[in-house]
């Protein structure tokens, strides 16, 4: 079978928010991504892959509800760590915030960020 061309490749990811400048902030903390486009409605981080982390604001932003789904996740990144307690420490000191549900177990854990969507910190 021959190999086949994509239509598409990943890009990037962009979440909701209500200000795409702190949130990004707070991702740019945890994954050492640099900022790649700033305005007031839209901010983008990148680490010289080509796949951008984009925020973008949205009057009225609604921030999701884990687990329920009321409001629903709307994404949800996983992000790989080395450690895994060490990680979720320095993500609760930049903000992040550790719900009670943790379907995960020890091998991952789900947590806030201030926007109110959930990640998953996991060790590869």
């Amino acid at each position: 079978m021959e190999p086949t061309m994509p239509i598409a490749t990943l890009r990037g990811v962009t979440l909701d928010c209500a200000d795409p400048r702190a949130l990004a902030r707070f991702y740019q903390e945890l994954t050492d991504m640099q900022l790649g486009h700033d305005s007031e409605e839209f901010v983008a981080l990148t680490d010289g892959s080509g796949r951008d982390l984009g925020f973008q604001q949205v009057d009225g932003y609604r921030a999701p509800r884990w687990p329920g789904q009321d409001v629903p996740q709307q994404l949800h990144l996983d992000l790989e760590v080395a450690d895994l307690d060490a990680a979720e420490k320095a993500a609760l000191e930049s903000g992040a915030v550790r719900p009670d549900h943790q379907p995960g177990g020890d091998r991952w854990r789900v947590l806030l960020d201030p926007a109110g969507h959930p990640f998953c910190l996991l060790v590869g």
